[in-house]
């Protein structure tokens, strides 16, 4: 059956491909009515946007734009066209546009929003802004509201090219007197108006006169109008807005007016300022219109990777349209199977079979390398039958062609327009192979007739001139047209495995033979330079591009160079380490060569020398040769296989760069400048292929080590060259494992210095054995020859081989050696201790370790380092010692240094509380033996000093058991005592209760004892009883004081209450004071301070009545008369006013008397006398209280 026999609808019909704004005639929207197809996504969006739309009618809003998004060819354009159509609901060959899409739209809720749209009355305005712009430059576009305006003026009959006239026709028509202005305007000018406006200045006279006729302008006012309009004429969104608010109004309450904009993204472009005019434009008109004027605009889907505006992102744009429609690919797929895939039932039930027998063989051959994209294939039977004769993968591989090569500028004006779509591309490909049976396939290469007469002419020329070229076969030009349309396409890499699959034509085919047929074309088309092998990918070559190869192949290139590359690449690229990680500790420098080229500087003792098929094609070297090279030269030796892949890239690599050194700074096309970029790419693409090839080549490198070729077997180079390095540092340092447990730091050393000396387990081996044998045995020769050695000696020497150690670990090995006693360390004939704490700056500064000298130690008697433990145990119970002279000497001093912060301690209380404590003399004995011994440096000395003081250091052992017993557990009962103590001192003379001054007499007894330990019991029973009498005998004596207190108060209230005035304004302060002096009567604790409250009471009267006194005295001054006279009569002096003193009777009358006799009374009274009129003033009364 014949392939076009098998569609629904007759193949070779005329379908408008692309639709074109302002292809408005019946007949075609008819059919774009009648053949439009809903699919599942364009259902989704029509509801939509008509659900937004319908909100518009139903209430005011502000969100009233739209953005239809979708990639180059999608049918942006079509659904644009066909939401004007349904949102106008235009009448078409009796019609409506609505009910075409009756049997199209199933929601119910979106038909009755279409209905709802369709009910009122709106203009629509569609419209491509490119073509309605006046301006073709992309740099002077004009802004979007002047086009918006044009259009705006064009829909109401107005002048669109010149709006300022289209501004006067408008005041005409509001006026009444435009079509009288027309009528007279042919009168005069003997043409129409609408024909002749354009021509403006041709017509001066005929407009100044028909607008002086027929409107209020007199010839002169109308001609200024003509000579000034134009410069005079602006349009401002805001003004464009209410303009478009005025004609709706004018319309009626429910009319609309909506802007269907084409390609605005493509227009806009890299213009911010059109980007910020599109972005106010939909923000005025929804303000000022409410929802009754849209904004519908369309956009590349990718259009911010293709266009980009400087300074801001797109999506700002997007983001004022609150309504985004996208348009995927599978609405493009779904709408090309539907118009001109949908095949009818013999059709269906003949590729059903085909399906059925070969859909073994359709997913054997329609395969594609990893590396490539998702590129699919056939699901199953009905979607074989719906695609057929093309293949799924080709919807969306044809979609990212357009785009590759509309953006890489390989297209004409028109395809880059956009007159090129999806849907006309696969309906003409179905027509070249109408006449095929089935089982035919549609090859990929099918698809450049669709699109080489919109091609640009180099890239034709190049297809045009290859098919004249007699040496090449026509299955050669196919693939080279393939080649063509994926050159752009990044997703799927043009090597054997991809080409072989889209040049399939056949179900049957035999792929290996189809292989190797395309891999003698491709053989063909390199030698005619028409395409270029880049790793396994094949590329297209325009004119330019073949040029420019040319050029790089003449390119000269030394083999040195290509050779030091290579070694660049090796040992910064894949063995990036400089050093070699042994270990986490040990890591070695090593050298590395390329052949017999250094790579870098050379300094180290170790190295690695790779060696490429150069080398061995000038030296010829073989495995007896090698182990030589790798013994005599201490290098791990990888010999590279044979294969050159990698030089030859990296020989390409410099040519490319070379070309492009060259023409840097050289004026050349801009199809020469993209070639460049491309191969600046292109270098980038090398070199990680040259980076694959080296890896594969190192991984199955031969190795030779120390004279041996290694068995290691194919992994990652990386680790193969670790291993290879490991056995030469192994050969080459036998004894760097010696060391097991490491020094990081100087800190970490200073640590170690410090830490206790840890005791070695039976059957254990200590860390370091080995190594600590080794140097052992180096200072034992050299002291045995007495050979003086420093730090420095020792380090240089164990650092090199065999050893290899680092210089901490040597140095910790030292001081492991000093604290165990086997060596010492002298400084300046000073022997340095284990405490100092210069001691690790002396053995690692660089400035001191060669002035360090290391000696072998001698041993402490027996006997004195038995009495250091014996006085240990007597003096701080402790028995638990280091054995080694230094550990116990170094422990001894770190009790005997507590022991001395501890006696600190407890002597500061006696100084911090001024209160006798017993045992003083004993705590400051026995500091001071503490201190003599801890001033002792020599280490002998010290062991000595010991032995002669162990009586002493006992006897202060045993003595000061009880004083610090007595502060540990006694010295707060004894303080609770004191403080008894002390408050009977301030009351002594106060206190005649008997039992209370024995109470105090027996605890001063125990107080001042010099040994008061076994007394302190009885301190807590006596204190008790001594706070039991006198807090009674405080009571007794306080119990007068306070009926004083309460007496004065009831005089001082006698005395208030003779005025009642007074008494409102001072009772409740006077009460309050007297309250306070009760309160605190209540609270005292001395006897002296409870007698002395009653004085204070009596003074506290005092001032109450002088205060009363005083302000009595207030009252009695008379005010003076405002209303006087300044020159009125002097008036007689009033009377002076006395004044009250108050005195107490207690004051005036101190102590006690004793009166015997008549004469005895006579002097008391004369003297209280006397005192009375000391105190009489004039004009004074004393107030005795």
């Amino acid at each position: 059956m014949q392939i076009k026999d098998m569609f629904k609808r007759r193949i070779n019909r005329d379908i408008k491909g692309v639709i074109k704004i302002g292809q408005d005639d019946d007949a075609n929207m008819y059919q774009e009515l009648e053949e439009y197809v809903v699919t599942n996504e364009l259902h989704k969006h029509i509801g939509s946007f008509f659900e937004a739309y319908a909100k518009g009618i139903e209430t005011p809003t502000d969100k009233i734009g739209v953005w239809i998004s979708g990639f180059f060819g999608s049918g942006k354009s079509h659904f644009l066209k066909i939401l004007s159509y349904l949102v106008e609901n235009r009448a078409v060959q009796g019609k409506q546009a609505i009910d075409f899409f009756e049997d199209k739209i199933h929601d119910p809720k979106t038909v009755d929003h279409l209905k709802k749209a369709g009910s009122i009355t709106t203009d629509v305005v569609l419209f491509d802004i490119d073509a309605k712009s006046e301006s073709d430059s992309m740099a002077d576009k004009e802004s979007i509201v002047k086009v918006l305006n044009k259009v705006f003026n064009e829909m109401q009959g107005f002048c669109g090219a010149i709006p300022w006239i289209a501004e006067i026709e408008r005041n005409m028509q509001k006026d009444g007197t435009y079509e009288t202005f027309k009528k007279t305007f042919h009168d005069i000018a003997g043409t129409s108006w609408v024909e002749a406006r354009e021509d403006f200045y041709y017509e001066e006279d005929a407009i100044i006169e028909a607008l002086s006729k027929t409107t209020q302008m007199s010839e002169a006012s109308a001609r200024n109008w003509f000579e000034r309009a134009e410069e005079e004429y602006t349009i401002s969104i805001e003004r464009f807005a209410g303009r478009v608010k005025e004609y709706i109004d004018d319309k009626g309450p429910d009319h609309h007016v909506a802007f269907f904009i084409d390609e605005v993204g493509q227009y806009i472009g890299d213009n911010s300022r059109a980007m910020l005019n599109l972005q106010t434009i939909v923000h005025e008109l929804g303000r000022q219109c409410k929802g009754k004027a849209w904004i519908i605009v369309t956009s590349q889907e990718d259009i911010d990777s293709v266009l980009t505006v400087k300074g801001n992102d797109f999506s700002k744009i997007q983001g004022r349209f609150d309504t985004k429609l996208s348009l995927s690919s599978a609405f493009v797929d779904e709408v090309i199977k539907k118009r001109i895939l949908e095949k009818n039932e013999p059709g269906a039930q003949t590729l059903d079979e085909v399906y059925r027998k070969k859909n073994s063989i359709l997913q054997s051959v329609l395969s594609f390398t990893q590396d490539s994209a998702e590129m699919k294939t056939y699901a199953n039977a009905d979607d074989f039958i719906d695609v057929y004769p093309f293949i799924p993968y080709q919807f969306n591989l044809l979609q990212n062609v357009f785009t590759g090569v509309r953006i890489h500028g390989a297209a004409g004006k028109h395809l880059a327009e956009g007159e090129r779509s999806l849907l006309s591309a696969f309906q003409e490909s179905a027509i070249q192979y109408g006449n095929e049976q089935e089982g035919t396939l549609a090859p990929f290469s099918a698809f450049y007739e669709t699109i080489e007469a919109f091609l640009d002419s180099s890239i034709r020329t190049v297809i045009i001139h290859a098919s004249q070229n007699e040496k090449l076969e026509e299955f050669d030009i196919n693939v080279l047209k393939l080649l063509f349309l994926i050159k752009y396409v990044k997703e799927l890499p043009a090597n054997m495995e991809n080409i072989a699959t889209l040049m399939i034509d056949h179900i049957d085919v035999d792929k290996i033979e189809l292989k190797k047929r395309i891999e003698t074309a491709l053989i063909r088309l390199t030698k005619q330079t028409l395409i270029q092998r880049n790793g396994d990918a094949y590329i297209f070559l325009t004119n330019d591009e073949q040029d420019v190869n040319r050029e790089i192949k003449h390119m000269h290139v030394e083999t040195s160079e290509v050779v030091q590359k290579i070694g660049n690449e090796v040992f910064e690229g894949i063995y990036t380490d400089r050093k070699y990680r042994y270990s986490n500790k040990y890591h070695f420098a090593f050298n590395a060569y390329i052949d017999d080229r250094p790579v870098r500087t050379q300094a180290s003792d170790l190295g690695v020398r790779v060696l490429t098929p150069y080398a061995d094609e000038a030296l010829d070297f073989n495995a007896s040769e090698l182990k030589m090279v790798s013994l005599r030269e201490n290098n791990v030796i990888l010999k590279l296989p044979q294969d050159t892949s990698y030089l030859e890239e990296m020989d390409e690599i410099l040519r490319i760069q070379a070309y492009l050194k060259l023409k840097s700074g050289t004026a050349v096309s801009q199809a020469v400048e993209d070639i460049k970029t491309r191969k600046s790419r292109e270098v980038t693409e090398r070199q990680e292929r040259i980076r694959t090839f080296l890896t594969e080549g190192l991984k199955y490198a031969e190795i030779y080590v120390n004279g041996q070729q290694m068995d290691i077997g194919p992994k990652n180079p990386v680790d193969r060259i670790n291993d290879a390095l490991r056995m030469l540092v192994r050969a080459e340092y036998n004894k760097l494992d010696y060391v097991t447990e490491f020094v990081d730091t100087v800190k970490d050393l200073q640590n170690f210095v410090t830490e206790p000396e840890q005791m070695a387990l039976e059957g254990v081996k200590q860390p370091n054995a080995n190594a600590l044998k080794e140097v052992m045995v180096y200072i034992d020769r050299l002291a045995n020859r007495n050979q003086s050695m420093t730090v420095k000696d020792l380090r240089d020497y164990f650092s090199a081989k065999p050893y290899g150690w680092l210089e901490l670990d040597i140095t910790a090995l030292l001081v492991q050696l000093f604290k165990s006693q086997d060596i010492h360390f002298r400084l300046n004939t000073k022997e340095l201790q284990l405490d100092d704490p210069n001691l690790v700056n002396y053995l690692t500064k660089r400035d001191n370790i060669d002035r360090v000298i290391v000696k072998k130690r001698e041993r402490v008697s027996p006997i004195l380092l038995k009495t250091v433990r014996d006085v240990s145990k007597d003096l701080f119970g402790i028995s638990a010692l280091p054995t080694d002279e230094d550990g116990l000497r170094n422990r001894f001093t770190e009790l005997l240094q507590s022991e001395r912060e501890v006696l600190i301690d407890l002597l500061a209380n006696y100084r911090q509380h001024g209160v006798y404590y017993p045992g003083e003399n004993v705590l400051r004995k026995g500091k001071k033996l503490i201190d003599d011994l801890l001033e002792i440096g020599d280490t002998a000395t010290f062991y000595k000093a010991v032995r002669e003081m162990r009586r002493d250091l006992r006897a202060y052992a045993e003595d000061s058991k009880e004083v610090k017993s007595f502060f540990k557990n006694q010295q707060e009962k004894f303080d609770e005592a004191v403080k008894r103590l002390q408050i009977f001192d301030k009351n002594r003379t106060y206190v005649t209760d008997k039992t209370i001054t024995q109470t105090a007499h027996q605890m001063e007894r125990i107080v001042n004892n010099t040994q008061p330990y076994d007394m302190i019991q009885e301190l807590p029973g006596l204190y008790q009883a001594f706070d039991n009498h006198f807090v009674d005998l405080l009571e007794e004596e306080c119990k007068p004081v306070k009926a004083s207190i309460q007496e004065d108060m009831a005089e001082v209230e006698t005395e208030l209450a003779k005025d009642d005035v007074l008494k409102d304004k001072l009772l409740l302060d006077f009460r309050e004071a007297f309250r306070t002096l009760e309160d605190r009567l209540d609270r005292v604790n001395d006897l002296y301070e409870a007698i002395a409250m009653q004085v204070e009471s009596d003074r506290l009267k005092v001032r109450c009545m002088e205060t009363i006194n005083r302000e009595r005295d207030k009252q009695h001054i008379p005010e003076p008369d405002p209303d006087t006279d300044q020159q009125a009569p002097e008036k007689p002096k009033p009377k002076p006013v006395r004044k009250t003193k108050t005195l107490s009777k207690n004051m005036m009358i101190k102590g006690t008397r004793t009166l015997q006799s008549k004469h005895d009374v006579d002097n008391f009274v004369e003297e209280l006398r006397k005192q009375l009129l000391d105190e009489l003033d004039e004009e004074t009364t004393i107030h005795l209280v």
